[in-house]
């Protein structure tokens, strides 16, 4: 299981991905599931991904060698000229590794799962993000839904919900993020440090931050005991339920 969250704003893109594969007793994988794309000043396009990590490798893969167009001629994620293309270029790519290994795959009992997040510009177009589906279909974020989050989310869902819109800074937008992954990973044994972060300021010239947070990181380790302080406090502010001593139905509370 993995967690990933991309968030489009009218300040840029914000994408973070945590690097857990495996999690057993006695046995912790961890592999980047956070892939990059930059030319400094022309494009810079990032790619989540989730499900199964033999596909996700092999999606990222073609993407990074090209898949032939009508001509023959290899286009990549160093060569489209637009996100609307890079975006048909990954369903494309997923539905070439579901010809090539779907079959064996259902053969030998594994689901053909994946998902991914795919952000970016390109030569000063439009910022844009999109999710995409194990069928190789997509769905584009907009001003109204401007996040979307793939493998174990609903753990992380609740602070965006309350938290994010387009107009969010990038700032607080990452930190956000970073709350979001902590939840996941407190509720969640399978998702887990480190993590991969991107920000992108919309239209610069390069990549504003592109980082990796250990597991030792001092401000993810002052996020999450922030986060959980404030909760607390939160919590304890809250007056007691008092249903017996109001004027409404009573209600009876059954252990």
């Amino acid at each position: 299981m993995t967690y990933c969250v991309g968030l489009l704003l009218n300040e840029g893109l914000v994408m973070l991905s945590d690097s857990r594969t495996n999690a057993g007793v006695d046995y912790i994988s961890t592999y980047s599931k956070l892939t990059v794309w930059e030319t400094p000043g022309e494009r810079a396009v990032a790619l989540s991904t989730a499900g199964n990590l033999s596909i996700s490798q092999n999606v990222v893969t073609m993407l990074d060698e090209g898949l032939p167009d009508a001509s023959g001629k290899l286009v990549s994620m160093r060569t489209v000229e637009s996100m609307t293309e890079a975006a048909r270029l990954v369903g494309r790519a997923i539905r070439e590794v579901e010809r090539l290994e779907g079959p064996n795959m259902r053969q030998a009992g594994v689901g053909f799962d994946v998902s991914f997040i795919l952000g970016g510009q390109i030569n000063g177009r439009q910022l844009r993000m999109f999710l995409f589906y194990t069928a190789g279909n997509y769905i584009e974020a907009s001003t109204e839904s401007p996040f979307f989050q793939i493998g174990e989310l609903k753990y992380g869902k609740p602070i965006l919900d309350r938290i994010v819109n387009f107009e969010t800074s990038l700032e607080d937008a990452t930190k956000c993020a970073l709350i979001s992954m902590d939840s996941t990973i407190r509720s969640n044994i399978s998702v887990g440090l480190p993590l991969d972060l991107l920000v992108f300021r919309r239209n610069a010239a390069d990549i504003e931050t592109l980082r990796v947070i250990p597991v030792d990181d001092p401000y993810f380790k002052t996020v999450s005991e922030g986060w959980s302080s404030g909760l607390r406090e939160a919590f304890e502010k809250i007056p007691a339920p008092q249903w017996g001593e109001s004027s409404g139905p009573v209600v009876t509370l059954v252990s």
